[in-house]
């Protein structure tokens, strides 16, 4: 039978408001609304299911400091202690937010999805509460360090006040993929039963799995005569990490190389933190509410990585030491993580610990496996799955099959826009891909004649964002990318290089001022000096030179063909054409 939820009642609050559904619709259509963030999402949709059971909204004042402080909620109804829950779960707004939204003590607010705007809850407020981030952090993630993820998200992306109160659901947010593998903690205790599941060990993943996990997992469930249930995350993880879509379609192909009818594939909607021990409580807690007697916790489980001294943020085996340290109140039995290594002479993965001294061993790291994948390398069987390895490498081609953008920056009537052109010519005479030319005047038309204002700063640097979106989505297509705005300010220049996050690359063209507006045939130099014009670049806006330009270049001194020449060159030598 499946485990008892967490606080022993799951708060299936979907099931539990269904008879009100009709008037909190209604409600919600003349309350305030918050439209959530991502990570808000993540969180609103794991309180109504019930997998944060026992919470049944954002955690108030005095739960989120005693959750900081102790890993304990409040205790209530004569408990001696809180019951235990690492994570605090807040709904942070900002001062304006407040204002606009009239929020005080008894008011209720619609939280809606982002996405499509349906209403999904009506939360009551309970209180509004300023955080100490400084603190959180080094309690929760145990380091005020922005090297964490979780840290640098909470003060650069968490607004300065916490709203606490109790939510009523009205509808769980509606997903479009994956749809079959979605369930909920009420939905997959019904599967356990209907199979006659009556242990379940649970496997936590942000990462494709290979051999090794597969092995893992196998090894896992015999020794305890118990099935396995692969339960990755497909919310919010650390970033740089592979797609979900990509890491679904893994795990899909991977699916069938378990023993028939053994495992169980379920997707978890979290927002992970990143917060290595704690983080790993929370997790044996979420899957207890799933249903499952038995959890995984891994090396370093729920790891960030190193810390901005180059260390590692947490010890190798703190997560299963604080796990172990609440094992009676989790009831969730704790598996600890055994690395495999494969053995070449006998075929088989066996784990580190019980390999003799001496015995050959073959691994593959995730470096060398990226490494494999970027250049199109081998990657044999022993390591992973050929339906695994084709998937990763349909979302990862190597190297010249990858898009890529290149941002030719510089004054107008600087060359760049001849630059651009000659550079699209020659990049669709190889045929390879398809070449995309973004110039950034025909894009924004702010030089027209017929504009009578001027365009400021901000409006520049938004337009900046908005052809590095169209950059992004073209080189994840596979595309060649040469997008020619002026692109005076070093802030949207390194805005550009993280939204388009791939294969990215800058062209300076250094082509001085006296000599751009003496070759100024359409005359914008000459308005911007007579007033008519306002805030051009190198008259009266600024332009701010590049400092990290991977070419620089001046057409006094260099022909346009051999400036795109140099540019076919380091695309050669990082081996994308």
């Amino acid at each position: 039978m499946a485990n008892t939820p967490h606080g022993g009642i799951l708060k299936d609050l979907v099931v539990r408001d269904a008879p009100q559904h009709n008037e909190l619709q209604e409600e919600a259509r003349n309350l305030k609304d918050i439209f959530l963030t991502e990570r808000q999402l993540c969180d609103l949709e794991l309180i109504l299911n019930g997998g944060f059971s026992p919470l049944e909204g954002f955690m108030n004042e005095q739960d989120y400091i005693s959750v900081r402080d102790t890993l304990r909620l409040v205790p209530v109804h004569g408990q001696r202690q809180g019951t235990l829950f690492p994570m605090p779960i807040t709904l942070d707004v900002s001062k304006e937010d407040i204002e606009r939204l009239s929020l005080q003590e008894g008011a209720r607010v619609a939280l809606r999805d982002p996405r499509d705007d349906a209403a999904l809850a009506i939360l009551t407020v309970s209180d509004i509460y300023t955080p100490d981030k400084h603190l959180e952090a080094e309690a929760v993630m145990g380091a005020d360090d922005i090297a964490h993820p979780a840290v640098a998200y909470l003060h650069n992306s968490v607004k300065e006040f916490y709203v606490g109160g109790k939510v009523q659901a009205i509808s769980a947010p509606t997903h479009y993929d994956y749809v079959p593998l979605r369930f909920t903690p009420s939905e997959l205790r019904a599967h356990f039963h209907k199979l006659a599941w009556r242990k379940v060990v649970a496997f936590q993943t942000r990462n494709p799995m290979h051999r090794a996990h597969r092995e893992l997992t196998v090894r896992a469930a015999r020794q305890r005569r118990a099935n396995v249930l692969i339960h990755p995350v497909v919310g919010l993880t650390k970033p740089g990490d592979v797609d979900h879509y990509t890491r679904v379609r893994a795990y899909q192909a991977l699916m069938p190389s378990y023993p028939e009818g053994m495992a169980h594939l379920a997707l978890l909607p979290l927002a992970m933190r990143m917060a290595g021990p704690r983080e790993a409580v929370w997790h044996a807690i979420i899957r207890k509410n799933f249903g499952a007697t038995h959890f995984i916790v891994g090396r370093d489980h729920a790891g960030p990585g190193k810390n901005s001294q180059g260390k590692d943020f947490y010890g190798p085996y703190d997560a299963q030491e604080l796990v172990t340290q609440f094992k009676d109140e989790l009831s969730i039995e704790m598996v600890p993580f055994q690395a495999m290594t494969y053995l070449p002479g006998t075929d088989e993965y066996q784990p580190v610990d019980e390999v003799p001294k001496g015995t050959p061993t073959a691994d593959i790291s995730g470096t060398e496996l990226r490494k494999r994948l970027r250049t199109g390398a081998a990657i044999p069987d022993w390591f992973s799955y050929t339906g695994v390895v084709k998937v990763l490498r349909d979302s990862y081609p190597p190297r010249p099959q990858q898009g890529f953008t290149i941002l030719i920056s510089g004054l107008h009537n600087s060359g760049k826009d001849t630059i651009a052109r000659a550079l699209q010519v020659t990049l669709q005479q190889q045929g390879s891909r398809s070449v995309s030319l973004l110039l950034g005047e025909e894009l924004r038309g702010d030089l027209d004649p017929k504009i009578n204002r001027a365009i400021t700063p901000e409006e520049k640097h938004i337009n900046l964002q908005r052809i590095a979106f169209v950059a992004s989505e073209l080189t994840k297509a596979g595309a060649a990318v040469i997008a020619a705005p002026v692109a005076p300010y070093e802030r949207s220049r390194q805005a550009i290089r993280k939204i388009v996050n791939g294969n990215f690359f800058l062209v300076h063209v250094a082509t001085p001022l006296e000599w751009c507006e003496k070759v100024d045939r359409r005359g914008l130099y000459k308005r911007a000096r007579n007033g008519e014009l306002k805030n051009l670049a190198g008259v009266d806006d600024t332009y701010e030179p590049p400092t990290d330009a991977d070419l620089v270049c001046d057409l006094r001194h260099d022909t346009v063909p051999e400036i795109v020449h140099s540019i076919i060159m380091i695309l050669e030598g990082e081996n994308l054409i």
